[in-house]
């Protein structure tokens, strides 16, 4: 039987629509937007079929795809829906992710009177051919003007994206990215390495040589770069991709809420295609799939495709993994109560070899990658997580 903590949860809605799949992008999507009313109506039934959760919730984030290519109206009654069959906290952080260019000041404003108080904008770039490159749809132009519509429509928690290590990238035109995010205040920014998902289209070019991935060393610069100018300007970077600015009024961070609950075993629950699932120690997602999702939904079945009881040798992985995310680090008081075992015993080679490597750095409470070990936290992670525990 599941695990009902003390910790409020979080809700997470997908939606799979959009206007075009950028190349790197490995997330669910679809761009036939003629779906979109079946959708609707299957993602509220499926709310309704899974209501009666004892779970409080004090986060809604509604991410995708590009949820913003959905009138408001659809996330107002997204949110209704939602708040009419879960437990959603009054003071609740209720998330939506948009990119620029299909946003008006006029949709924002709906946006913020249905209900949503935090925007997640996917900018990725001010430059045009860093845009270009990506497959983005909209310019740097259109990227300062939505933020600035969005502070006009009032919204004061407002988070950017930002990709670096393109191909041929220089610290210079990542600074210029760095500044000008900057430039329009944000509470929060997240500054994401370029990856090559299998099965992408950058993947295809990168495999026939047509594209060609920054080098390490040069991916390594612009990440501490980032580090560095964030951090001076009142930045905290609490976890290996994201940075809260620190709020003036009371000094605290302004942290994503509901991104916190994925890197700490607070349980979320998804709604929607390829949405997944947590509440301690089961997990389980839904089909990859809008067809599939919607034919289960309108049979009166579950969108359920797959799901897994962790094992505690599973859920210290997951532990390692989580915690090495966080700047943080690994808890070692937490980790010897949950699991009643020592952290640091245990793993004493490992933590050795890292240390001397300059991957990790360990303190009394805490065992955490330094910024050398988090760009490779993947393969720190799986030192880990191979070596006998028993």
């Amino acid at each position: 039987m599941a695990v009902i903590p003390e910790k409020a949860a979080g809700l997470y809605i997908h939606i799979p629509f959009c206007m075009r799949k950028c190349r790197y992008c490995d997330f669910y999507s679809i761009s036939d937007l003629s779906q979109t009313p079946r959708f609707l109506a299957a993602l509220k039934r499926e709310m309704q079929m899974n209501s009666g959760t004892p779970l409080v919730f004090d986060t809604l984030y509604i991410g995708g795809g590009t949820p913003s290519v959905m009138a408001p109206e659809a996330i107002g009654q997204i949110i209704e829906t939602a708040s009419r069959y879960f437990n959603i906290a009054a003071d609740s952080e209720k998330t939506l992710e948009v990119n620029p260019g299909t946003v008006s000041l006029d949709n924002l404003s709906e946006y913020r009177k249905y209900g949503v108080n935090r925007l997640s904008i996917g900018v990725q770039s001010f430059d045009d051919k860093n845009l270009q490159f990506l497959g983005r749809l909209h310019t740097g132009s259109d990227a300062r003007l939505s933020v600035e519509w969005a502070r006009t429509a009032g919204f004061d928690n407002i988070g950017l994206d930002l990709i670096f290590g393109l191909p041929g990238q220089d610290k210079t035109n990542w600074l210029g990215d760095l500044s000008q995010a900057c430039n329009l205040e944000p509470e929060h920014l997240s500054c994401y390495m370029l990856t090559c998902e299998s099965g992408t289209p950058l993947d295809g070019d990168v495999k026939t040589g047509r594209v060609q991935l920054a080098p390490e060393g040069m991916v390594l610069d612009l990440f501490n770069t980032a580090i560095h100018f964030l951090t001076v300007r009142s930045f905290l970077h609490y976890e290996v991709s994201n940075f809260a600015h620190m709020a003036e009024s009371n000094g605290e961070p302004r942290t994503s809420v509901h991104n916190l609950k994925y890197w700490s075993f607070v349980p979320y629950i998804g709604f929607g295609p390829s949405a997944h699932s947590f509440i301690e120690p089961e997990r389980f997602w839904n089909h990859r799939s809008v067809t599939t999702y919607v034919r289960q939904i309108e049979a009166g079945k579950s969108a359920i495709a797959e799901k897994e009881i962790l094992t505690k040798e599973q859920m210290i992985i997951e532990a390692i993994y989580l915690g090495f995310r966080t700047t943080r680090g690994i808890d070692l008081d937490g980790f010897k109560a949950k699991f009643n075992m020592s952290f640091s015993q245990i793993f004493e080679r490992t933590i050795a070899e890292l240390e001397a490597r300059g991957m990790i750095k360990m303190s009394e409470r805490h065992c955490a990658l330094t910024r050398k070990g988090l760009l490779f936290l993947d393969s720190i992670a799986s030192m880990f997580t191979s070596q006998d525990m028993s």
